[in-house]
């Protein structure tokens, strides 16, 4: 099971950092994904990154303002969410995968996602 938390209502130019933590799975043996969901909007790649934490890929939309990282030996996976902007405002869903993509049918286990909200 992934849980993600860390989600939260802040201000346009404010930070955040989102958790995802695994129980009864073993982070390390997966690749690690964000998605993101807006409403009435398709779950849309945010950031994903490999097994050793060595190589990342991102969204244009966030390259520059977002770090996914990881902590195989917390099990757990973050998101550094900075200079945040209205049209980040979704639900963030951590998702594991075998292979380092965007496409959101390589992920084959999901959280249930937290809200971020960043008014303007």
């Amino acid at each position: 099971q992934l849980q993600a938390s860390g989600g939260g209502l802040v201000q346009a130019g404010d930070s955040l950092r989102l958790s995802c933590a695994a129980s009864g799975r073993t982070v390390s043996n997966h690749v690690m994904g964000w998605f993101r969901q807006a409403p009435g909007k398709e779950r849309d790649f945010v950031a994903t990154i490999n097994r050793s934490g060595g190589s990342t890929y991102y969204a244009d939309s966030v390259k520059g303002r977002f770090t996914i990282s990881r902590d195989n030996a917390k099990n757990t996976v973050y998101l550094q969410m900075n200079s945040l902007k209205p049209e980040d405002t979704a639900v963030y869903y951590c998702a594991a995968g075998n292979t380092l993509e965007s496409y959101s049918g390589s992920y084959y286990y999901w959280g249930q996602g937290t809200q971020v909200t960043v008014s303007s």
